[in-house]
């Protein structure tokens, strides 16, 4: 039973785009915190949801091939992960 309480912690607890993004250095927190709002105030106003990493792009903050980057590094720790 501590293998599957375990299991589920590390899952939610695997590193996620915009943290990876920013240990990366290719956005600030800053940025990531702005963006974490404009999600949210989409998402509160019944706009279309979207990801933080399309936020990050369409603001200019983030390039597509660092977008690239930071989606193989998470789903190579995803993996890991579980």
């Amino acid at each position: 039973m501590g293998n599957d309480v375990d299991k589920e912690l590390s899952k939610k607890y695997c590193p996620r785009f915009a943290q990876i993004a920013v240990k990366m250095k290719y956005v600030t927190p800053e940025q990531v915190q702005l963006a974490l709002a404009e999600q949210l105030d989409d998402n509160l106003e019944n706009r279309s949801h979207r990801l933080i990493g399309r936020i990050l792009l369409d603001k200019g903050w983030m390039k597509p091939e660092h977008i690239e980057i930071v989606l193989n590094e998470l789903f190579k720790q995803d993996r890991d992960c579980q």
